[in-house]
């Protein structure tokens, strides 16, 4: 399978990372009633209609992560694919925690800290494994992408080829399609059947990006965005409440999943390979601290002064607030410390790998020829009872 000449950077995706957190932090902001103590339809009733939808920014994430993980795992070994994701993700992590609990510690208005133990248990990234809860509620979906690699590392051991991908694929989409009947927590848990088919939608297009679009290709993703349409429900539920689900329409989330799906569709095709714009790398790096840090942060402040300010100069301010803060965070925390990271992750992982005796080779035994008839005592025989070679 040939591959294609890629574009240096893809900008666009860039973009779209952060068109997707910023339809998360309005919903945040617009459509839920805590950081106003009220609906907040009484006071955006026009903006309140579009930002209940601004959830499926989390969908457009996932479709997008397994786009780019699919990207940064091919040519690697399993070290380099954990060292680039730990320095990534925990950086900027570590300093969102303690500066979240911080702030509802102050300001307990919207949420509040159980304990101390839980804040320290979040650092790990790994709390809602053991039934710790979230600092901030926007942290669950850290873990489903934690799961999301833990699966990727799996086709990194065996070998990051065009078909073991197609592979993969096809074993998650059966899992995740059989999980809820079957019963078993441990699959449901790993198969994501919510979220699969965004991820791997996104693996597949990334296939498209580098070796062309094929019918194969195309079915995978045709599939995968006919699976998610089961669960638009579950997550208007989840998000909104179990009455909007009943009586808000569906068509604006199929619409927007479609959406999701064509962009990165036309992105995979090369259809914004043209778009170079470099503020644009600048807002893809930023997504990620504005994600972490925006929600219980962002609510307290505006709950703090909603009866102080004008709603949408309120709302603004935070934003250009959270916006300029996870700048600082990637400028002066994520860049000196991402590398730090990974340089000390490759020293360590180049030591266990200077320290692992090799393989001894296998012995390969020759087959025992027959002894050779007695000589003359006189003559003494050299030859062995057996031949063999070690």
């Amino acid at each position: 399978m040939s591959q294609r000449r890629l574009a240096p950077r893809l900008a666009a995706l860039d973009g779209l990372r952060l068109v997707a957190a910023l339809l998360v932090v309005c919903y945040h902001y617009l459509a839920l009633s805590r950081p106003w103590g009220h609906n907040p339809a009484t006071i955006f009733p026009t903006l309140h209609r579009f930002a209940e939808f601004g959830w499926l920014g989390v969908e457009i994430f996932f479709l997008v992560s397994g786009f780019v993980i699919c990207m940064s795992v091919w040519g690697r070994t399993l070290g380099d694919f954990t060292v680039s994701r730990a320095s990534r993700l925990f950086p900027a992590y570590w300093v969102a925690v303690p500066l979240t609990a911080l702030v509802v510690k102050k300001w307990p208005e919207v949420s509040s800290i159980r304990g101390w133990d839980d804040v320290i248990v979040n650092l790990t990234m790994v709390q809602a494994g053991n039934n710790t809860k979230n600092v901030d509620d926007v942290y669950w979906t850290l873990f489903v992408e934690l799961k999301f690699y833990v699966l990727m590392a799996i086709v990194v051991l065996c070998g990051v080829t065009y078909r073991n991908l197609l592979i993969f694929c096809g074993v998650w989409t059966v899992a995740a399609a059989l999980a809820p009947s079957l019963g078993t927590p441990m699959l449901a848990a790993f198969a994501m059947p919510q979220y699969a088919p965004f991820f791997i939608a996104g693996i597949a297009f990334y296939l498209m990006r580098r070796f062309g679009s094929n019918a194969l290709l195309w079915g995978i993703v045709l599939f995968q965005l006919l699976l998610s349409q089961r669960y638009i429900h579950y997550r208007i539920a989840s998000n909104l409440g179990r009455v909007a689900a009943d009586h808000l329409p569906t068509w604006p989330v199929r619409l927007i999943i479609l959406a999701g799906f064509a962009i990165v569709g036309a992105i995979a095709l090369g259809a914004f390979d043209r778009v170079q714009w470099k503020w644009l790398s600048t807002a893809g790096a930023v997504t990620y601290p504005l994600y972490l840090i925006h929600m219980f942060i962002g609510m307290t402040l505006i709950h703090h002064f909603r009866n102080r300010l004008p709603a949408p100069v309120l709302v603004v301010s935070v934003i250009a607030l959270m916006m300029a803060t996870a700048w600082l965070i990637h400028r002066f925390v994520e860049r000196p410390a991402s590398k730090w990271i990974r340089d000390s992750m490759k020293r360590g992982i180049a030591d266990v790998r200077l320290n692992t005796p090799a393989r001894r080779p296998r012995l390969h035994r020759v087959a025992v020829q027959p002894s050779p008839p007695p000589v003359e005592a006189e003559a003494p025989s050299f030859a062995p009872s057996s031949v063999g070679t070690p």
